[in-house]
């Protein structure tokens, strides 16, 4: 089974002093995993504010980049129309679109957030 990571855990296993780095780190192992244009473009946003991890944007990306390559993720295009999925929340609707988005693609969605509820969901603890 291929996973999608969302943002937070692509964060957490990418960034060496995440607090929940280990956990992520450990769940990956050899798993086949994936990525697409949204949890690209979250790691890189979040990566580099001053209140989060404050990196450079060429060292985002290039640690991104590595990650990407040594992983051998998979790509996967954003080709979901955004009102073909249906959250419950406005708390959920990024989370619930990438759940949707695996689920297309035969993928589960894998995440740290406790509280999102979906059947292409693996939540990672």
């Amino acid at each position: 089974m291929k996973h999608l990571l969302d943002v937070n855990l692509l964060l957490a296993t990418i960034w060496t002093g995440h607090p929940q780095h280990e956990t992520a780190f450990g769940w990956l192992g050899d798993k086949a995993v994936a990525v697409c244009p949204l949890t690209e473009l979250g790691f890189l946003r979040i990566s580099t504010q001053p209140k989060a991890f404050n990196a450079p944007m060429e060292q985002a990306r290039e640690l991104l980049a590595a990650f990407v390559r040594d992983s051998e993720a998979t790509w996967l295009a954003d080709d979901l129309p955004a009102l073909e999925s249906h959250p419950k929340s406005s708390g959920h609707v990024t989370d619930h679109y990438l759940a949707d988005l695996a689920d297309k693609h035969g993928c589960k969605l894998a995440t740290l957030d406790q509280g999102l509820k979906h059947r292409a969901t693996v939540i990672v603890s």
